[in-house]
């Protein structure tokens, strides 16, 4: 019984040390973002915060460089991060931060492309 027993808890740890294995290899893939996690994302994106909550806001010139950077690099992201927690804490509101692309003239913007329930003007 006891051997049994032994064998039961080496194959429960064996599945437990795979498990986890996947687990830590899918946290470090890369994410909407690429490897930048979304944190950094959103916080490179401070410039845009006053437009991001006004749509009758002027668009600061480092926002729109930090947008176009950013649809350029990685689209999805900015996706990401408007429907992140972060940006709830932060108040942001999605519908009008989708539109700051389009407010900066961002000419390669994902037009069409839905973001959650908002869709980039």
């Amino acid at each position: 019984m006891n051997s049994k027993f032994t064998k039961a808890c080496l194959v429960l740890s064996f599945v437990f040390l795979v498990a986890t294995q996947f687990f830590v290899e899918e946290v470090g893939a890369a994410g909407e973002c690429g490897r930048t996690p979304i944190r950094s994302a959103a916080t490179s994106l401070s410039p845009c915060l006053s437009a991001a909550g006004n749509a009758r806001a002027k668009v600061p010139p480092t926002c729109c460089t930090k947008v176009g950077a950013l649809v350029k690099a990685a689209p999805k992201c900015l996706c990401a991060v408007l429907l992140s927690p972060l940006a709830k804490q932060a108040r942001i509101n999605p519908a009008i931060a989708i539109t700051i692309p389009k407010r900066c003239n961002i000419r390669n913007r994902p037009v069409g492309k839905k973001c959650g329930r908002y869709v980039v003007p």
